[in-house]
């Protein structure tokens, strides 16, 4: 693939290998000690082991945090905001998939603010109620494609007493300078490669099936279609296949781009199943893409229509809805919430959940307490 220098939405160093120039982008952003954040799992990997030694190279230190649980909490985000004072840490390395993407961005926001962190929730205007000078500089480095986090201006934190997912917004939480590496990708398992980037169709499908009126991400989410659905097979069936992987990488990116255009039910559902059952976002995404499009089909028959065209996808809508599965079984994601473990004991607790989401607003169909709580029936089959 060929190595590029993207400048939408923010600076992204794309290609194999840029991850060596982690010293120059975090001089770009104005890093001089920054603290790399990123989750469990991948702390003990050699790829994290590669970029702490770049970082020390380039006089970085190698300062790390990795307290970061798969569904961030609050409770993650104080153990970081704790770490990133103790160590005088003057900006963020952003390093992972969508859970150590989101805390290094949270850490970031709130290292500077004095207002707890639910004050600045996603809720009409109260990103302004933050103090700009308080949110430190992001250097962001993905290794999944599938969130795309990295070039996203905010972080989805878990509400541990309520058992919601949150979206914490503010323009300045958009990394200034993105590494896209796909050979950061290259070890990913199967499975998670599979469920990141049926995160990733998810939200090119839920941006291109929103009714709002944003004609750029519509063209991006279709397109983003289109590259998941060719590449991702390939990615899950040969992790070193690097033209996939970094399709794929790119694919991530464009999703997250994309549903500035909204979201909708497939998310507004996800989010408090994540939240309560602590399930793979990804996953639970296309556990709930088929029931989703079932639902929607009466307003978006005609869109998927066209979408299918595009894709050379004979039938219609109908030829739509079978490759979009086709796809999800391929790569063996799971097909619905039972397949996924979740319990049906908390109902009527997720369907009040789903409408308080802030995706609900995207999705073509407008949501009801009634046609919820069937449709996340219709999840579980």
């Amino acid at each position: 693939m060929t190595r590029a220098n993207w400048s939408y939405p923010t600076a992204i160093r794309f290609g194999e290998g840029r991850i060596s120039e982690i010293g120059e982008a975090c001089a770009a952003a104005g890093l001089k000690r920054p603290l790399l954040v990123t989750d469990r799992g991948l702390a003990a990997l050699p790829i994290v082991a590669k970029t702490l030694g770049l970082m020390r190279e380039a006089g970085l230190g190698e300062a790390i945090f990795s307290q970061v649980d798969s569904n961030p909490t609050e409770k993650n985000l104080a153990a970081g905001l704790e770490a990133y004072k103790a160590g005088g840490h003057d900006g963020v390395v952003a390093f992972g998939g969508g859970s150590g993407l989101d805390l290094g961005k949270a850490v970031a926001f709130m290292s500077g603010q004095t207002r707890p962190l639910w004050d600045f929730e996603d809720v009409g205007d109260w990103w302004t109620r933050a103090d700009p000078a308080g949110i430190a500089p992001i250097v962001a480095v993905p290794t999944t494609a599938g969130t795309g986090s990295e070039v996203g201006r905010a972080s989805l934190i878990t509400d541990t007493v309520t058992e919601m997912k949150k979206i914490i917004f503010h323009p300045k939480m958009l990394p200034t300078v993105v590494i896209a590496d796909p050979g950061l990708t290259r070890d990913l398992p199967p499975n998670l490669t599979a469920w990141t980037g049926m995160d990733a169709f998810a939200h090119c499908l839920e941006a291109y099936c929103s009714p709002f009126f944003h004609p750029m991400s519509q063209g991006i989410a279709l397109e983003g279609l289109r590259i998941v659905r060719d590449y991702l097979p390939r990615a899950v069936k040969d992790g070193g296949d690097m033209e996939a992987r970094a399709q794929m990488l790119a694919a991530g990116a464009m999703g997250a781009v994309a549903f500035q255009k909204g979201l909708g039910a497939i998310h507004a559902i996800s989010h408090p199943v994540g939240a309560i059952y602590n399930t793979h976002h990804g996953a639970t995404n296309a556990a709930a893409m088929a029931a989703v499009l079932r639902f929607n089909r009466p307003a978006v028959e005609g869109r998927l229509a066209q979408a299918a065209a595009y894709l050379g996808i004979s039938g219609g809508f109908d030829g739509f809805y079978e490759a979009a599965l086709k796809l999800r079984d391929e790569v063996g994601a799971p097909r619905n919430l039972t397949e996924l473990r979740v319990p049906q004991d908390r109902l009527e607790e997720l369907t009040a959940k789903a409408l308080e989401d802030p995706s609900v607003g995207g999705n073509p169909v407008a949501m009801t307490p009634e046609n919820t709580r069937k449709l996340i029936e219709d999840c579980f089959i």
